[in-house]
This record gives structure tokens, sequence and C-alpha cells, in this order.
């Protein structure tokens, strides 16, 4: 092991802590491990509430990207709310009687360790999935195939999907996709100046096929969040890329059932404003450095983890069906994909 490397590192050691607390109520295993350097790290996945294979679930997710360490915090602090409200908080359990809630938070531990952005064997895990884009993707962004010596490599054609990659698309096979609805909501950050959500497609400017039901979701937010601040827009709005995963998951995902990916990808432009410092750090990048502002980052996108969990437990009373969707199609094509005349 390279001695300037610790043996573990901080959001790793405060998941297991977590995982120790919610024990009582949460069911907690393991779906491979990543080892590098001869240490090894599971990948932990825990689940709480609902057991009915039909009740809606949401899955959280983090860390697929081993330098983003905000999004791993993001579910870690919402795992600890969770946790320190299921002693005492009736209303909370009566809500998880009727939706499953279901949390990765640490995807590429291996690359968390090492502080890189891929995996250990090199590969970007976001590049990762087989398929290909329908046209042109940025150069070296949107996936390569030339070497892991540079950023964003896909892997070799062919090969099997590295064993994080193939986790996560186990856990959505397995946890999500199967039930009649589900969401899924991966946290990211390092692009631009305003945080964004993103839906599928990434490889294509086609339209997915529950449009409808992403818009349904999207107005529900900004009538209950009028001042969120979110460009909430499908992710080819802002480049198409080889190899996405959550499109990977969405098309493999049962057509009958209601699978809603998101994004989260946090704006870090701006921290890299207030504090330019950061940019001569790998990890201010990505990241805020500062405390509070680390602080005010958690809280900020607390809203948007309740507000999925409560969307996904009144499913009932929002999903659109026969000619309300038909209308919500018409206007989600209108909103989204029909630009504006000269």
């Amino acid at each position: 092991m390279p001695s300037f490397l610790p043996d573990s590192f901080a959001e790793y050691e405060d998941l297991k802590v977590l995982l120790d607390a919610g024990r009582p109520w949460f069911d907690i295993h393991s779906v491979g491990e990543t080892r590098v350097h001869g240490r090894a790290f599971e990948l932990y996945v825990a689940s709480v509430g609902a057991r009915d294979a039909n009740a809606p679930a949401i899955g959280f997710f983090g860390g697929i990207h081993g330098l983003e360490r905000i999004g791993t915090q993001l579910v870690l602090d919402y795992m600890r709310t969770l946790i320190a409200r299921l002693g005492w908080d009736d209303l909370l359990m009566r809500q998880l009687e009727s939706v499953r809630l279901v949390f990765m938070p640490i995807v590429n531990p291996g690359g968390m360790w090492q502080a890189t952005r891929a995996n250990p064997h090199g590969v970007d895990l976001m590049r990762n999935a087989p398929q290909d884009a329908d046209d042109r993707v940025p150069f070296l962004a949107g996936g390569q195939r030339i070497g892991s010596w540079l950023p964003w490599y896909r892997g070799r054609r062919g090969a099997p999907m590295e064993p994080e990659a193939a986790a996560l698309l186990k856990v959505v096979d397995d946890e999500l996709a199967l039930r009649p609805l589900s969401i899924a909501l991966d946290c990211h950050s390092g692009y631009g100046w305003n945080d964004s959500i993103w839906f599928p497609y990434a490889r294509t400017r086609q339209l997915m096929r529950h449009l409808p039901e992403m818009y349904a979701l999207k107005t529900m937010f900004e009538n209950a969040h009028p001042h969120h601040g979110y460009t909430f827009e499908p992710q080819s709005h802002q480049y198409l890329l080889h190899g996405d995963l959550w499109d990977c998951a969405y098309d493999r995902a049962p057509a009958q059932h209601v699978f809603l990916p998101l994004t989260l990808e946090l704006g870090s432009w701006l921290w890299i404003k207030k504090n330019p410092r950061q940019i001569l750090s790998r990890q201010g990048i990505f990241n805020p450095l500062i405390a509070h502002r680390t602080a005010r980052v958690l809280r900020r996108h607390a809203s948007l983890f309740e507000f999925l969990t409560r969307a996904a437990y009144s499913a009932a009373h929002w999903l659109p069906e026969g000619g309300r969707r038909q209308q919500l199609l018409q206007t989600a094509i209108g909103h989204w994909y029909r630009r504006p005349g000269p």
C-alpha cells in the first residue's frame, strides 16, 4: 500500500457508523467489494421501509466519481437525519410502511480513497455502460477508449462492466426497477454555475418513454418549492455521452413500470468563484472546502430529498393516466424539446 494513503477515508468510516446506528431498522448488505493496494472496501447498500414488492421505492446514490465527495455527503446526511427520526417520529414510521428507501452512498470507494474520478482500474463509471451515443459527443468528455491515462475512459470495448458499475445496476434491478414506481437520485458535482437535475437521455435526444411522469414530478416540485433554483432538464440538452449508467438502467427496466432516474449535478464553479484558491486543489474543483459552505450545501438540498420521498409515497395522487397523460406528454415536449421560433 502506498505510504501516503491512509487505511480508510472519512466518508467510508461515516457510512459504517451510520450502518451500525441504523441496524434496528435498516436491511444492510454488500453487493461486492473494491480491492486496491491490498485494501478492500465493501459496496454497501442499506434499505428501510415497506417490504411489499409492489410498494414504490426511491434510491439515493453517491460517490460514482471518487472526487465528488459532496454527493456522498448529501446521501449520508439524509441517512443520518432518518436514523435520528426513526426512534421517535411516528409519522415517518407510518410513511415507511408504504414506501421503500434504498441507499448506496459510495459506489466507487476505491476512487474516493485514492482521490480520483475513475475507479482503481482507471475507468470512469459514468461512461462504462455498453451503449454508444446516437450522435457526436464532446471529445474525450463524452467517453473515450484510447486509454486510462486520459480522463473519461470507458474501458475496453467488449470487456465486462466494472464491478462498481455492475453493482449499481444490480441494485437498480433488484430494489427499484421491478416495482410499479421507482425513483433514483444520483448525486454529483463539478458542472456549471448552477445546480441541475438531469434525466435520461444522455446518449440521445430522443424522448424517454416516461416523459409525462417526469414532467408531473417537476411541476409538483416547482409548485411546492417555487424558489428551488435548479435547472430541471434532459441531460442531452447539455451534451451527449457514451456509456451513461442511468441510460442503461432505464432502458433495461420493464417498460410497464415507471422508473424515473434523476441526476443531481451540483454547480461547483460557484464555489470556486467564491474561493478561487480551490482551483489549485483537485478536491476543491468538485467540493466546497470551507465548513460553512459545506453545511449550506447540505441544508439546501435536504428539501429535494424529502420531496422525492414523499412523492414516491404519494404516487397514486399524481401519476398521470389516460387523457391527462397524453396532455402532459404534449406539454412536456413543448417545454423541453420545442425551441421557440425566431
